[in-house]
This record gives C-alpha cells, sequence and structure tokens, in this order.
C-alpha cells in the first residue's frame, strides 16, 4: 500500500507539557501500535504511516493527545523514540533527533547508527540536512522549523517528520518526508505536508520551478558587482508590468500541494480538492470536538461493534477478564489505525473517542479504559509471537466488523448522546485531564 499526499490539516499552536501519565501511557500503547503493523505488514509500511499525515495525526489522536493540535507532533514522537528505542535491535527501527536542541543531535546520531550497521551515515546525514534545509529555505511558508526526527530503519530507508512553528499566525505546519517516494530533492520531495493554508508561497521544490532553479544558480555564479549594476538598472526603469509580473507569481508560488483551493471567508475555513480526487480535512481552531469535525455513520459503526454485535464475534476478546463494550469501542478505534486504509483517516477527531483528550475534549481520558486496551492489545501480540493468533484476529475482526455495518446500513452516532454517556462514566472509568 503506497500512501502520497493523504492529507493537509491546521494545526493551531499550542503549549504547554504532556503529564507523566500519559505520556507513559503514549509510550506503551504507540510501541504496541508499531509493533502490530511490524508483525502484520514490516517496517515499510510502518514508514508509510508515518509520512501520512492524516494517519499521524489520528494516531496522536487515538493515543489521547489533544486531537487537533501541534502538540501531537512533539509528543507522538517522543513516545515513539522511547518506546521503540528501547527495542530498536528487535524492530530494526530507531528514531533520532527531537525538538530544539535534540533535533541539532540528529546528524551525530545517525552517524552512531551507521557505525553500528555499516550504513551510509553521511548519505543519511546528507538526507537529514537537505530535508531541514528545503522545508526552512526552500518552501518560505512563513514557518521556522523547530522540531526533527528522522526514523530510520535496519534496510537504510527511513522518513522524517518535523515541525515549524509561525509566531505571528500561532500556528505550526508538520512536513512528512518518507525516502521510498523521493525522486529528488529539490522537486516535491514531500509525501505530505500539514498546516493552516498561507496562501501563496514561495516553494522551489514546485515541479514548475525547474526554470526558477536553473536560474537562481547561474545567478550564484555571476560576478557580485555585475549583479548589483543589473538591480539598480531594474530599480530606475520603475515596476514591471503588473499582469506579467502577477502571471509569473503565479507559476512560481502555485499551491505546494497543486491542489483548487477554495476559501470561504466568511466561514473561515479552506478546502482544498486534490488532483487525485481526495479531500482534505482542514482542523478548526475550537479546542471542542463537534459533530461536524467527525464522520457519524463511521462512529456509529464503531459504536454498533462495541455495544450491538453479537458475543460469539469476538469470543476471545470478550472472554478477557473485564472487557466490556467500552473497551471493545478503543480497541475498534486502535484496529482501525492498525488495518485502516488512507481514506479511513480524513476525520482524525473521530479517533478521539477511543481514549479522549488530555484538555477534556471530547471527553476526560479514561484511564481505566486506556490500561485495558493497552494490556489487551500487548497480549494478543505476545500470544501471536507463540503462534497463537486468535486475539490478534479478533482485533483485527473489529475493524472489519465496523465497515461491514456501515456498508450494509446507516448507524448514524447520536453524537450528544455518546459524549454524555462518556462524561456520565468519567470517574467510572478514571477519567483524567491535565487539570485535574
Amino acid at each position: 500500500m503506497m500512501i502520497r499526499r493523504s492529507g493537509h490539516a491546521d494545526l493551531p499552536l499550542h503549549h504547554g507539557t504532556v503529564p507523566k501519565w500519559l505520556a507513559d501511557r503514549m509510550r506503551d500503547l504507540g510501541t504496541e501500535i508499531v509493533e502490530a503493523l511490524l508483525i502484520t505488514y514490516g517496517r515499510d509500511e510502518v514508514l508509510r504511516r508515518l509520512s501520512d499525515p492524516l494517519w499521524f495525526q489520528s494516531l496522536g489522536a487515538v493515543l489521547g493527545m489533544d486531537w487537533h493540535s501541534s502538540g501531537i507532533t512533539t509528543s507522538v514522537m517522543y513516545a515513539l523514540k522511547r518506546g521503540i528505542n528501547a527495542r530498536a535491535r528487535e524492530f530494526g527501527l530507531c528514531i533520532c533527533g527531537g525538538r530544539g536542541k535534540y533535533s541539532r543531535r540528529t546528524p551525530e546520531e545517525l552517524l552512531y547508527l551507521a557505525d553500528s550497521t555499516g550504513l551510509d551515515g553521511e548519505g543519511l546525514v546528507r538526507s537529514s540536512r537537505l530535508a531541514a534545509k528545503i522545508d526552512n529555505t526552500a518552501v518560505q511558508d512563513g514557518f521556522q522549523l523547530y522540531q526533527h526526527n528522522f526514523i530510520l530503519s535496519k534496510d537504510g530507508k527511513w522518513a522524517i517528520v518535523q515541525q515549524g512553528m509561525n509566531s505571528q499566525t500561532k500556528t505550526a505546519r508538520r512536513y512528512h518526508w518518507c525516502s521510498e517516494e523521493i525522486k529528488s530533492f529539490v522537486e516535491e520531495p514531500h509525501s505530505g505536508i500539514t498546516g493552516e493554508n498561507q496562501g501563496m508561497i514561495l516553494n522551489l521544490t514546485d515541479r514548475t520551478a525547474g526554470s526558477t532553479r536553473n536560474s537562481i544558480l547561474e545567478l550564484s555564479k555571476e560576478n557580485p558587482q555585475s549583479l548589483i549594476k543589473e538591480i539598480s538598472t531594474i530599480q530606475k526603469l520603475g515596476k514591471p508590468d503588473s499582469s506579467k509580473a502577477e502571471k509569473l507569481q503565479m507559476e512560481l508560488f502555485e499551491d505546494e500541494n497543486h491542489a483548487l483551493v477554495k476559501e470561504n471567508p466568511a466561514q473561515n475555513e479552506i478546502e482544498i480538492i486534490y488532483e487525485d480526487g481526495s479531500r482534505n480535512c482542514v482542523m478548526p481552531a475550537h479546542h471542542e470536538v463537534l459533530a461536524e469535525d467527525v464522520d457519524l455513520k463511521r462512529l456509529g459503526g464503531v459504536l454498533a461493534t462495541a455495544y450491538e454485535s453479537a458475543p460469539d464475534n469476538f469470543e476471545n476478546l470478550l472472554l478477557t477478564p473485564g472487557l466490556g463494550p467500552r473497551t471493545l469501542q478503543s480497541l475498534t478505534l486502535v484496529s482501525e489505525v492498525i488495518h485502516g486504509t488512507p481514506s479511513r483517516f480524513k476525520d482524525p477527531a473521530r479517533f478521539s473517542f477511543a481514549h479522549g483528550g488530555k484538555d477534556g475534549h471530547p471527553f476526560p481520558v479514561p484511564l481505566k479504559i486506556y490500561d485495558e486496551s493497552i494490556r489487551v492489545l500487548g497480549d494478543a501480540i505476545e500470544k501471536s509471537k507463540l503462534g497463537y493468533n486468535d486475539k490478534s484476529e479478533c482485533i483485527r475482526r473489529l475493524h472489519r466488523t465496523a465497515l461491514q455495518i456501515e456498508k450494509n446500513c446507516s448507524p448514524l452516532a447520536d453524537f450528544d448522546a455518546t459524549i454524555a454517556r462518556e462524561k456520565e462514566h468519567s470517574k467510572e472509568w478514571g477519567g483524567r485531564t491535565v487539570n485535574d
């Protein structure tokens, strides 16, 4: 399965820290999800998933982070780095870099790994630096990079997740790279860019900017004094013809996703229609999860799977002591993160119905349910390693059942009733937020 430019989402800039009680659970569940992907689909698929902006956002939501915030990037990569690197030899994966000063250690970490594995360290460092340079310089969209993570497999393949901040607009933009997708570092290298549309930007990686890149290269060879003389001459002649200037601007500043961008100023929303017909999910600024942020039919399929399916469908899971419908709800969404196709991740907010959000939206993180999800998924993975695949198959079947329910009926979720039930049982399920 190939994942290409599968999404673009707004990321309001959020500050603060992730409490330890959530950070450790994100590490544990995130690592188990990666392990399940490794067992079922292999290392290349893990890299492809991490290079999919909307899958990444959905993963963060299912892990209990604020469903739409820029903090998902930092917290998810920190959680995965702690979990994956502790089992690097077993997984054949390692995560380098991080936020701030840790991002600057990426070359050192890559060279260390190369010495240990025999990979081309200088080539890896070059890829890391080029990706950062391109997103900071060749794509001038107003965002200054502050995070850079390089995910390396033992085969030498890699993915990059990095994020920039625009302090004026208080927004963030996340950039995704995948070595499998790259044919050129200077022409359309990204597997996806996540962030709020900023209108016209300078993007020298655009496929139409080849002549501009060549012109810049030629200019760099010119004598500086002759260039200054030419510029002075142009200034004396006055401004160029506006129509020509606008045409040139359209050629050089085309939207980086080659998409038709429609703006609705009244609602302050942007809808992007991609060349392949896929539609983009735009992250709003509001903190709360609203019904319009969720595909209610898909959420209805999840709830019907958890609360209305025949018990014998998931007998091996239901025999787990203490496991009930609410845990099945969470595991169904976890199953989709593991087994779902790219089209399933266009509404990341839906995945927050697995384990809530640390800010209390759509509801407080139900720690007892979260711990059950970790325990059941971990048990299924360990048993599958021994050849007992019953529980792993049950978890996969949760996603299949939800798909069948969606296809054969219209189980629209009662959004308000679902939120009310979660909040009613929050204390019973160990609900907690950063304010508790």
